[in-house]
């Protein structure tokens, strides 16, 4: 069938196709939302047992096993040393004015670490040199014996910015409060 001198549609339908296929050759189709989608770079794989270790040791550190060694007395009371014994008869005196105050009545023994360790942060960066923590006698606890007496004490001699502590007086909370002298700016 002849349409006035011109080819048959479908006949140059299928060479246009023909040519268009030749030309793409090699060519890789978009992603049918027109996008192009990047490959994603690899993550370096997981040290598992690095985070296990890591784990072991913030666990350990939370046990906290006290050690009363030479640094606590059994009156509990600490110098650091190279610093007077004076220094310890100043504090139980009372000559140093308390600036601050924390309570750890009621926490738990990971709580109260944390609590103590936010309060003296805060007292260096105020500039505070005496305070006094509050740990309680333990007449609440089974027993009727202080839980974080010995903790506090034994936390408190590690930490860098303590110079001393002493028991407080009577006055201040006795066995159940230490009053601890920090280090200045």
């Amino acid at each position: 069938m002849k349409t006035g001198g011109k080819s048959h549609p479908l006949a140059s339908h299928d060479e246009d196709a023909e040519a268009f296929r030749s030309e793409m050759t090699g060519v890789e189709p978009i992603s049918p939302h027109g996008r192009v989608v990047h490959d994603q770079p690899r993550l370096p794989p997981l040290p598992l047992s690095l985070l296990r270790d890591q784990r072991e040791v913030i666990l350990e550190s939370m046990s906290d096993p006290v050690r009363l060694d030479g640094d606590i007395e059994q009156d509990s009371s600490y110098v650091r040393p190279g610093l007077s014994r004076q220094t310890l008869r100043r504090l139980r005196r009372g000559e140093w004015h308390i600036q601050a105050e924390l309570d750890l009545h009621g926490l738990t023994k990971v709580e109260a670490k944390y609590e103590l360790a936010e309060f003296l942060h805060e007292c260096k960066r105020r500039g505070g040199r005496c305070v006094r923590i509050i740990h309680g006698k333990g007449l609440g606890s089974p027993n009727r014996e202080p839980v974080l007496k010995l903790h506090v004490r034994h936390w408190l001699a590690q930490r860098d910015e303590v110079l001393a502590f002493v028991s407080a007086r009577p006055a201040d909370g006795g066995d159940g409060a230490v009053v601890v002298l920090l280090k200045g700016r």
